[in-house]
């Protein structure tokens, strides 16, 4: 499972609810701000996207070819 949040006054903030174990060991990576995928967010609600953002994300996240 991939969580995502952001640096609050020098600590982590998860943007969805992670039900962790205390004390349990995570990996931390940097990722840059992607405009076509925002975690929590329902892409159907913003219509500065492509109506076939859910079908061809791949197309428009890491630029592969169309699959229609």
């Amino acid at each position: 499972m991939v969580y995502f949040g952001k640096i609050k006054g020098g600590k982590i903030e998860p943007e969805s609810p992670a039900q962790l174990p205390e004390g349990m060991r995570v990996r931390i990576e940097p990722v840059e701000d992607d405009p076509i995928f925002h975690p929590g967010e329902d892409a159907a609600d913003d219509p500065s996207l492509p109506t076939d953002v859910a079908a061809e994300h791949h197309h428009y996240t890491y630029g592969t070819p169309k699959r229609a």
